[in-house]
């Protein structure tokens, strides 16, 4: 089986960053992409948000580095996780683990830069 999964898109936030009560940096990313089709003969642009996490150093590098509306490469596997609120509903949120980013415009512009960070490892979420 395959879980690959792999975005370029634009960063919608900063990224967030915590740390874990074991010392693991957690980091959070909101990645857009858009699909263009033509919808009654016009072209629509459709865009779709993606919650990417990334943990260590991938972490710390991508808050040191990327900012709202950069564009990105992120490589990784698709995971779902469930919990239970207080009322005893369940909810379910559905998440990339990232291993990998890439970043494809420079911190202060919109050219296209050669920065990339690559996970040491997976590491269960």
């Amino acid at each position: 089986m395959l879980n690959k999964v792999q975005l370029i898109g634009n960063l919608g936030n900063d990224p967030e960053t915590k740390t874990t009560p074991s010392g693991t940096t957690v980091g959070k990313l909101s990645v857009a992409t858009s699909h263009r089709s033509k919808v009654n003969g016009e072209w629509q642009d459709q865009t779709e948000w993606h919650r990417v996490v990334v943990f260590n150093q991938l972490a710390e590098t991508c808050q040191k580095y990327l900012t709202k509306g950069r564009k990105c490469y992120v490589e990784g596997r698709i995971q779902t996780r469930q919990w239970q609120t207080d009322d005893g509903t369940t909810r379910y949120m559905t998440e990339i683990i990232g291993d990998r980013v890439l970043f494809l415009s420079s911190k202060n512009s919109d050219r296209e830069g050669s920065y990339t960070e690559q996970a040491d490892a997976d590491v269960p979420f």
